[in-house]
Parts: C-alpha cells; structure tokens; sequence
C-alpha cells in the first residue's frame, strides 16, 4: 500500500464514548485513523464506514486485547502497514472498575494493569521507530487520581500512576525526535454502567457531590479531551513529559 499524505494516528478504545470523539477530531484535522477496540466491533465498523465516506481510505479499526502481549504487537504491527507510517499514538484504552481490599484478584490486577499500564509501554516500544522517523508523538490518558487515589480503586490508582511516570520516562528515552505528554482527566463522562455491577454504579446522588467539587461547576465534555490532544499534538513543539490536567478544577479541590 502506498504512503499516506496525511498523518496516521493510532488511537487506542477508539470505538465509543472519548475514544471516538478524539479519532473524529483527529480526522477533521486531515489525520488517517487506525480506530483500535476489543469488543465493540459493531461501533468500530460503524465509525470506520462514516469517517470513509467523508475521505475514501482514511480509516481504518483493528481489534486488539491489550492484555495479550502478543495482540499488543500485532495492533502495532498492522497499525504500521496499513499507511506505513505512524505519526501520533494515543493510549486511550483503559479499564476502569472499584477494586477493594479483600475482594480484589490477579486477574483485576492483571486486567486493569494491561490496558492502563502493559499495552501504552509496549505500543511505545513497538512503534518507537516509526514515530522517530515522522517526528511523531504519544499521548497517554492518565487521571487525576494518579496523584490523589480514588477510594476502593487501589490497582487502577495505581496503574494511572504508573501511567504518568511511563510518560515521563519515555518522553526522556525517545527524546528529541519524539514526544510524549499525557493528560489527566476528571469528570468527563461517567462510566459506562452496561457491564458493571450495582454496587460500581455512581448513584445521581454521588455524581451530585462529585460535581459540587469541580470549580467549574460542571461535568467536562469528550470533546474537551479531543482538542487537548490536538493541542498537544499540533500546537505545542516544545512541551514533552508533561501531565496537562483536564477537568474544571477538580484537582485542586480533592
């Protein structure tokens, strides 16, 4: 396949919700998406087929666990081959349940430490030379509880600290043809109830408290993290191992 014109960026849990609001702001700004997902084949296929229709091949989605090393690499290595070049990765995908103390098994830790932690390091390593050779860049999503952790969500607190420093460390390692940024968001969507368990839910009362702690009095919209990452990407040269923190305030009130 030949050489794309345009810039390709790997967007990972590109099927709904931040994901795919990102890939259609990314793909506004004339870059070709590779949508990554795991089980949301149908969104995926769907957002692919819509964003064609506005450029003929200009995206694409793949399917990937990202707790499988093995799946890790090869989303990485068709990500390369579909374009040839990758310009921008952005580890989206991230596993996000309650974790409490005495209740909490290997495979918790293994499931929330794979997507939010294993499969961003990994994707960096496999894709470190094509992004050195566009002069591309990574942008991890972090969170705000990776500095202040969120109670009964000990792995996944701890997994998004790990994210933060993951960036900083890359951002000194692939240095200085390469950059690498993270942002931390707050209240942006609520999680998805589908396949959570009742006592995971947040009550309309809970997220009434949650949003009488943001400054900003009001619950942050996807498309505020689609433009942060097209700030990153596009608008700042000279910013790398930076955290930019996206969420109304909320940070400075926990």
């Amino acid at each position: 396949m030949p050489t794309s014109a345009s810039k390709v960026a790997l967007v990972t849990g590109a099927a709904k919700r931040i994901g795919a609001e990102i890939v259609r702001h990314l793909h506004q700004e004339n870059f070709n998406v590779v949508i990554h997902y795991h089980h949301s084949s149908v969104a995926a296929q769907a957002l692919t087929n819509e964003l064609n229709d506005v450029r003929t091949n200009s995206a694409v989605c793949i399917a990937a666990d990202l707790n499988n090393l093995d799946q890790i690499k090869n989303l990485a290595a068709q990500a390369e081959q579909q374009w040839q070049r990758i310009d921008l990765l952005v580890n989206n995908a991230s596993s996000f349940y309650a974790t409490p103390i005495g209740d909490t098994d290997e495979v918790d830790w293994n499931n929330l430490m794979g997507s939010n932690l294993k499969a961003p390091f990994f994707l960096a390593q496999a894709l470190a030379k094509n992004l050195t050779e566009q002069r591309g860049c990574i942008i991890n999503i972090a969170d705000i509880y990776a500095d202040k952790p969120l109670k009964k969500h000990s792995v996944y607190s701890i997994a998004k600290a790990g994210n933060v420093m993951l960036t900083k460390t890359l951002a000194q390692e692939l240095a200085p043809l390469v950059r690498v940024n993270g942002i931390a968001p707050g209240a942006i969507l609520w999680p998805d109830d589908a396949n959570k368990k009742p006592e995971d839910t947040l009550s309309d009362e809970n997220k009434e408290k949650m949003l009488a702690k943001i400054p900003l009095q009001q619950r942050g919209q996807a498309q505020d993290i689609a433009r942060a990452i097209l700030f990153l990407a596009q608008q700042s040269p000279y910013i790398t191992g930076q955290i930019l923190t996206v969420d109304g305030g909320r940070s400075i009130t926990i």
